[in-house]
Protein backbone atom coordinates (compact mmCIF):
# COMPACT_ATOMS: atom_id res chain seq x y z
CA UNK A 1 0.00 0.00 0.00
CA UNK A 2 1.57 3.12 -0.85
CA UNK A 3 2.45 5.53 2.17
CA UNK A 4 3.03 8.89 2.86
CA UNK A 5 6.30 9.20 1.09
CA UNK A 6 5.05 7.37 -2.44
CA UNK A 7 1.64 9.38 -2.16
CA UNK A 8 3.59 13.01 -1.54
CA UNK A 9 5.47 12.05 -4.73
CA UNK A 10 2.27 11.23 -6.78
CA UNK A 11 1.10 14.92 -5.22
CA UNK A 12 4.07 16.10 -6.60
CA UNK A 13 3.99 14.86 -10.03
CA UNK A 14 -0.27 15.09 -10.51
CA UNK A 15 0.97 19.15 -10.02
CA UNK A 16 3.22 18.85 -12.49
CA UNK A 17 0.61 17.34 -15.01
CA UNK A 18 -3.57 18.43 -14.38
CA UNK A 19 -2.99 22.07 -12.72
CA UNK A 20 -5.42 24.17 -15.06
CA UNK A 21 -6.85 21.02 -16.46
CA UNK A 22 -10.63 21.62 -17.07
CA UNK A 23 -13.29 18.38 -16.80
CA UNK A 24 -15.57 17.75 -19.96
CA UNK A 25 -16.88 14.72 -18.08
CA UNK A 26 -16.32 11.54 -15.69
CA UNK A 27 -16.26 8.19 -16.83
CA UNK A 28 -17.36 5.58 -13.53
CA UNK A 29 -16.23 2.38 -14.51
CA UNK A 30 -16.54 0.55 -11.03
CA UNK A 31 -18.80 2.53 -8.98
CA UNK A 32 -18.03 0.99 -5.50
CA UNK A 33 -15.00 3.25 -5.39
CA UNK A 34 -17.26 6.18 -5.42
CA UNK A 35 -17.60 6.78 -1.90
CA UNK A 36 -19.22 10.64 -1.65
CA UNK A 37 -21.67 11.05 -2.36
CA UNK A 38 -23.23 7.75 -3.08
CA UNK A 39 -24.99 8.29 -6.06
CA UNK A 40 -21.81 7.95 -8.68
CA UNK A 41 -23.83 9.99 -11.75
CA UNK A 42 -24.12 12.85 -9.23
CA UNK A 43 -19.94 12.44 -8.61
CA UNK A 44 -19.85 12.87 -12.26
CA UNK A 45 -22.39 15.81 -12.82
CA UNK A 46 -20.62 17.55 -9.71
CA UNK A 47 -17.35 17.85 -11.38
CA UNK A 48 -18.14 18.61 -14.93
CA UNK A 49 -16.88 21.49 -15.62
CA UNK A 50 -14.72 22.10 -12.33
CA UNK A 51 -11.17 22.95 -12.95
CA UNK A 52 -7.76 21.37 -10.90
CA UNK A 53 -6.50 24.26 -9.30
CA UNK A 54 -3.74 21.74 -7.21
CA UNK A 55 -3.18 18.63 -5.64
CA UNK A 56 -2.88 18.64 -2.06
CA UNK A 57 -1.56 15.72 0.73
CA UNK A 58 -3.15 14.80 3.63
CA UNK A 59 -1.69 11.41 5.09
CA UNK A 60 -1.86 8.73 2.80
CA UNK A 61 -5.10 10.47 0.85
CA UNK A 62 -4.78 13.10 -2.47
CA UNK A 63 -6.82 16.16 -2.05
CA UNK A 64 -7.63 17.61 -5.54
CA UNK A 65 -8.94 21.29 -5.18
CA UNK A 66 -11.29 22.18 -7.90
CA UNK A 67 -13.34 25.31 -7.93
CA UNK A 68 -16.21 24.57 -5.58
CA UNK A 69 -15.36 21.42 -4.42
CA UNK A 70 -12.38 18.90 -3.46
CA UNK A 71 -11.92 15.30 -3.78
CA UNK A 72 -10.58 12.88 -1.50
CA UNK A 73 -8.96 9.96 -2.85
CA UNK A 74 -7.21 6.78 -1.26
CA UNK A 75 -4.90 4.96 -3.51
CA UNK A 76 -4.97 1.35 -1.33
CA UNK A 77 -3.51 -1.36 -2.29
CA UNK A 78 -2.68 -0.87 -6.09
CA UNK A 79 -4.51 2.71 -7.33
CA UNK A 80 -2.70 4.59 -10.16
CA UNK A 81 -2.86 7.94 -11.68
CA UNK A 82 -1.90 8.45 -15.51
CA UNK A 83 -2.57 11.30 -17.68
CA UNK A 84 -3.06 9.71 -20.84
CA UNK A 85 -4.18 11.36 -24.67
CA UNK A 86 -7.75 11.06 -24.98
CA UNK A 87 -7.84 8.05 -27.78
CA UNK A 88 -4.91 6.17 -25.92
CA UNK A 89 -6.18 2.50 -25.49
CA UNK A 90 -8.25 1.86 -21.87
CA UNK A 91 -7.37 -1.76 -20.45
CA UNK A 92 -10.06 -3.51 -17.76
CA UNK A 93 -8.32 -2.31 -14.69
CA UNK A 94 -8.88 1.23 -15.29
CA UNK A 95 -12.38 2.40 -13.64
CA UNK A 96 -12.40 5.81 -13.42
CA UNK A 97 -11.38 8.48 -15.78
CA UNK A 98 -11.62 12.29 -15.72
CA UNK A 99 -12.06 13.73 -19.27
CA UNK A 100 -10.50 16.81 -19.93
CA UNK A 101 -11.46 19.86 -22.04
CA UNK A 102 -7.72 19.79 -23.88
CA UNK A 103 -8.11 16.18 -24.97
CA UNK A 104 -6.40 14.64 -22.63
CA UNK A 105 -7.74 12.37 -19.68
CA UNK A 106 -6.56 11.91 -16.21
CA UNK A 107 -7.29 7.68 -15.66
CA UNK A 108 -7.28 5.98 -12.11
CA UNK A 109 -5.79 2.30 -12.32
CA UNK A 110 -6.75 0.03 -9.58
CA UNK A 111 -6.49 -3.83 -10.09
CA UNK A 112 -7.58 -4.41 -6.90
CA UNK A 113 -10.50 -2.11 -6.76
CA UNK A 114 -9.42 -0.73 -3.13
CA UNK A 115 -9.15 2.62 -3.93
CA UNK A 116 -11.69 5.08 -2.47
CA UNK A 117 -13.36 8.83 -3.62
CA UNK A 118 -14.97 11.24 -1.88
CA UNK A 119 -16.06 14.38 -3.01
CA UNK A 120 -16.89 17.33 -0.63
CA UNK A 121 -17.79 21.15 -1.09
CA UNK A 122 -14.46 23.11 -0.48
CA UNK A 123 -13.90 22.74 3.20
CA UNK A 124 -16.92 20.43 4.60
CA UNK A 125 -13.85 17.64 3.85
CA UNK A 126 -12.02 18.82 7.24
CA UNK A 127 -14.99 17.69 9.47
CA UNK A 128 -16.05 14.66 8.33
CA UNK A 129 -15.05 11.43 7.48
CA UNK A 130 -12.20 10.29 6.08
CA UNK A 131 -9.83 12.96 6.85
CA UNK A 132 -11.22 13.75 10.40
CA UNK A 133 -9.77 11.96 12.72
CA UNK A 134 -6.04 11.93 11.08
CA UNK A 135 -3.09 12.62 13.34
CA UNK A 136 -0.58 15.22 12.41
CA UNK A 137 1.50 15.28 9.65
CA UNK A 138 4.91 13.75 10.80
CA UNK A 139 6.78 16.21 8.19
CA UNK A 140 4.97 19.41 10.13
CA UNK A 141 5.69 21.41 13.09
CA UNK A 142 2.63 19.64 14.75
CA UNK A 143 4.12 16.37 15.12
CA UNK A 144 5.83 16.85 18.49
CA UNK A 145 7.85 14.50 21.03
CA UNK A 146 5.37 15.42 23.44
CA UNK A 147 2.67 14.96 21.43
CA UNK A 148 3.69 11.51 20.30
CA UNK A 149 3.94 10.62 23.90
CA UNK A 150 0.94 11.18 25.04
CA UNK A 151 -0.50 9.29 22.71
CA UNK A 152 1.77 6.35 23.98
CA UNK A 153 0.91 6.63 27.13
CA UNK A 154 -3.22 5.95 26.50
CA UNK A 155 -2.59 2.51 24.92
CA UNK A 156 -1.26 -0.89 25.94
CA UNK A 157 -1.23 -1.48 22.52
CA UNK A 158 1.96 -2.93 20.42
CA UNK A 159 4.00 0.70 19.36
CA UNK A 160 3.60 -0.74 16.01
CA UNK A 161 -0.38 -1.14 16.05
CA UNK A 162 -0.43 2.12 17.09
CA UNK A 163 1.93 3.81 14.54
CA UNK A 164 -0.32 2.35 11.92
CA UNK A 165 -3.55 3.16 12.87
CA UNK A 166 -2.92 7.10 11.88
CA UNK A 167 -4.08 8.76 15.15
CA UNK A 168 -0.79 9.62 16.74
CA UNK A 169 0.84 10.72 13.50
CA UNK A 170 -0.35 10.19 9.63
CA UNK A 171 1.26 8.19 6.88
CA UNK A 172 3.08 5.60 8.30
CA UNK A 173 2.52 2.04 7.07
CA UNK A 174 4.11 -1.05 7.29
CA UNK A 175 7.63 -0.43 5.65
CA UNK A 176 7.99 2.81 7.15
CA UNK A 177 6.87 1.57 10.94
CA UNK A 178 9.34 -1.29 10.48
CA UNK A 179 12.52 1.26 9.11
CA UNK A 180 11.59 4.03 11.78
CA UNK A 181 11.63 1.60 14.63
CA UNK A 182 14.83 -0.08 13.51
CA UNK A 183 16.41 3.63 13.66
CA UNK A 184 14.84 4.23 17.05
CA UNK A 185 16.17 0.74 18.71
CA UNK A 186 12.45 0.08 19.51
CA UNK A 187 11.19 -3.49 19.43
CA UNK A 188 7.93 -3.56 17.68
CA UNK A 189 5.88 -5.43 20.29
CA UNK A 190 6.94 -2.95 23.04
CA UNK A 191 3.64 -1.28 24.35
CA UNK A 192 3.25 1.56 23.47
CA UNK A 193 2.58 3.07 27.07
CA UNK A 194 6.40 1.67 28.30
CA UNK A 195 7.93 3.89 25.99
CA UNK A 196 10.39 6.83 28.03
CA UNK A 197 10.25 10.12 26.77
CA UNK A 198 13.98 9.24 25.60
CA UNK A 199 12.36 6.64 23.40
CA UNK A 200 9.53 8.86 22.04
CA UNK A 201 12.72 10.94 21.38
CA UNK A 202 14.20 8.42 19.48
CA UNK A 203 10.93 7.62 17.62
CA UNK A 204 9.94 11.04 16.77
CA UNK A 205 12.99 11.55 15.39
CA UNK A 206 13.74 8.48 13.50
CA UNK A 207 10.15 9.53 11.71
CA UNK A 208 11.14 12.39 10.41
CA UNK A 209 14.29 11.13 9.42
CA UNK A 210 13.14 7.55 7.77
CA UNK A 211 10.15 9.73 5.79
CA UNK A 212 12.53 12.52 4.88
CA UNK A 213 14.67 10.18 3.11
CA UNK A 214 11.88 8.16 1.64
CA UNK A 215 10.23 11.17 -0.19
CA UNK A 216 13.56 12.41 -1.39
CA UNK A 217 14.02 9.12 -3.00
CA UNK A 218 10.22 9.17 -4.96
CA UNK A 219 9.26 6.31 -2.38
CA UNK A 220 9.77 2.80 -2.28
CA UNK A 221 8.72 0.42 -5.46
CA UNK A 222 8.30 -2.78 -3.63
CA UNK A 223 5.72 -4.03 -5.89
CA UNK A 224 3.91 -2.41 -8.24
CA UNK A 225 4.41 1.33 -7.07
CA UNK A 226 5.09 3.83 -9.94
CA UNK A 227 4.77 7.46 -9.88
CA UNK A 228 1.95 9.40 -12.34
CA UNK A 229 4.64 10.13 -14.83
CA UNK A 230 5.37 6.17 -14.49
CA UNK A 231 9.24 6.27 -12.37
CA UNK A 232 9.31 3.73 -9.66
CA UNK A 233 10.73 5.13 -6.57
CA UNK A 234 14.57 3.90 -4.93
CA UNK A 235 14.23 4.32 -0.91
CA UNK A 236 13.67 0.50 -1.41
CA UNK A 237 17.45 0.45 -1.73
CA UNK A 238 17.85 1.95 1.31
CA UNK A 239 15.77 0.02 3.20
CA UNK A 240 17.36 -2.00 6.49
CA UNK A 241 15.33 -4.21 7.69
CA UNK A 242 11.52 -4.56 6.15
CA UNK A 243 11.82 -7.48 3.07
CA UNK A 244 15.69 -8.64 4.71
CA UNK A 245 13.68 -11.87 6.50
CA UNK A 246 17.05 -14.46 7.56
CA UNK A 247 19.82 -11.46 6.18
CA UNK A 248 22.41 -9.64 8.74
CA UNK A 249 21.78 -6.87 10.03
CA UNK A 250 23.19 -3.74 8.40
CA UNK A 251 24.44 -2.45 12.08
CA UNK A 252 25.28 -5.67 14.01
CA UNK A 253 25.10 -8.82 11.72
CA UNK A 254 22.68 -10.48 13.83
CA UNK A 255 20.07 -12.22 10.88
CA UNK A 256 16.87 -10.03 10.70
CA UNK A 257 13.82 -11.63 11.83
CA UNK A 258 10.17 -11.50 11.00
CA UNK A 259 6.98 -11.88 13.30
CA UNK A 260 3.45 -10.90 13.13
CA UNK A 261 2.08 -7.54 14.59
CA UNK A 262 -1.30 -6.94 14.53
CA UNK A 263 -1.45 -9.22 11.71
CA UNK A 264 0.97 -7.65 9.39
CA UNK A 265 4.28 -9.03 8.54
CA UNK A 266 6.99 -7.19 10.79
CA UNK A 267 10.43 -7.08 10.38
CA UNK A 268 13.55 -6.18 13.34
CA UNK A 269 16.71 -7.32 14.58
CA UNK A 270 16.46 -8.89 17.58
CA UNK A 271 19.91 -6.92 19.45
CA UNK A 272 19.17 -3.64 18.25
CA UNK A 273 15.70 -4.21 18.95
CA UNK A 274 15.95 -6.34 22.42
CA UNK A 275 12.81 -6.01 24.09
CA UNK A 276 15.22 -5.56 27.18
Amino acid sequence: MPELPEVETVKRTLNELVIGKTVEHVEVRWPRIIKRPGDWNRFCELLAGETIHKVDRRGKFLLFDFDSKVMVSHLRMEGRYRLDPEDAPVDQYTHVIFHFTDGTALRYRDVRKFGTMHLFEKGEEWGLPPLIKLGPEPLSPSFSIEGLLADCRKTKRAIKVLLLDQSAVVGLGNIYVDEALFRARIHPLTPACALSRQDAARLHQAIIDTLSEAVRLGGSSIRTFVNSQGHMGFFQQELRVYGRPGLPCVNCGTPIKKIKVGGRGTHFCPTCQSRG
